[in-house]
């Protein structure tokens, strides 16, 4: 079986069922477990990530407006590759190659290959996604013990931390340039890891909030867990933060930093791992 990947996600998923030597080609972002790191690269990004929250923010929209798609297929290695099975994604076009421009690759490939599309919005889907990767596979077995084994540790996750008399209120933000709200799965997340989360229901998708808005909420918590970003970065982006009310904000709740590239961003296996480490980080 060859495998190509074109999400970091996925690319976790194939490592987690025991397929890690079937991945041919990943994604230019992949970048766990480190044995990925030396295959070859089948995206590329014409963004800089070394700007700034608000000017990756303002690139992001001028591609928008403009149509030009930020991620990009390099044809050339996909076809060198001659993947059995391509690992796509429907969720988010800004970091990751989208449902339509995959489709238009694959539709010049005389022999296409088969694709899976990773499309979950809430913790239901990642199972079901990681379902569907292990049944592309023919490795159902493993996926359902798999994600048996994540769920029972997500449940697990609050009874092996000292109990709770209350529960902290816990705004997760995933952008701070314009700030954003992190949707999706995380506030499921918060929940496993015994908070409330005072921004998001499950599902939802990440939107973007003024500091202002943000600041009524009088959260207990910030958890700052920058998209693509990991805890060093992210301490830079605050930092650099001057509006007025999220400087109030960051002042009156206790403001705990979480990688946002490794464990909140990826609908993968590392999401029980994060939510560990946030139980730990909003429990104080």
């Amino acid at each position: 079986m060859r495998v190509v990947s074109l999400l970091p996600a996925a690319t976790e998923i194939v490592a987690a069922l025991g397929a890690t030597a079937w991945l041919v080609g990943v994604s230019h972002e992949c970048d766990w477990p480190p044995a990925v790191r030396t295959l070859p690269r089948v995206t590329r990004s014409s963004l800089d990530a070394s700007l700034s929250s608000a000017e990756i923010d303002a690139r992001m929209a001028a591609a928008t407006r403009e149509g030009v798609a930020p991620v990009t297929i390099d044809r050339d290695v996909l076809a060198r590759l001659a993947p059995d099975v391509i690992l796509g994604q429907s969720v988010c076009d800004v970091c990751a190659v989208g449902e339509s421009q995959l489709a238009a690759v694959i539709a010049h490939i005389p022999d296409p290959p088969g694709v899976v599309t990773l499309h979950a919005h809430d913790l239901a889907g990642v199972w079901s996604d990681m379902a569907r990767v292990g049944e592309a596979l023919g490795l159902r077995d493993e996926a359902e013990e798999l994600t048996a084994g994540l769920r029972y540790r997500l449940s697990s996750v609050t009874t092996n931390h000292a109990p709770r008399t209350t529960h902290p209120r816990v705004l997760v933000v995933e952008w701070v340039d314009p700030p954003y709200i992190a949707g999706h799965w995380v506030p499921e997340l918060v929940a496993a890891a015994g908070g409330v989360d005072v921004a998001a229901q499950p599902g939802d998708r990440s939107v973007t909030r003024p500091w202002s808005a943000l600041r009524t909420l009088t959260p207990d918590v910030v958890v700052v867990a920058l998209c693509g970003f990991d805890v060093a970065r992210a301490r830079c982006e605050v930092a650099a933060v001057t509006d007025p009310d999220a400087r109030a904000l960051l002042a009156q709740a206790r403001v705990v930093f979480l990688d946002g590239n490794a464990y909140t961003s990826r609908p993968g296996p590392r999401l029980v791992e994060g939510t560990e480490l946030l139980a730990e980080l909003i429990g104080g």
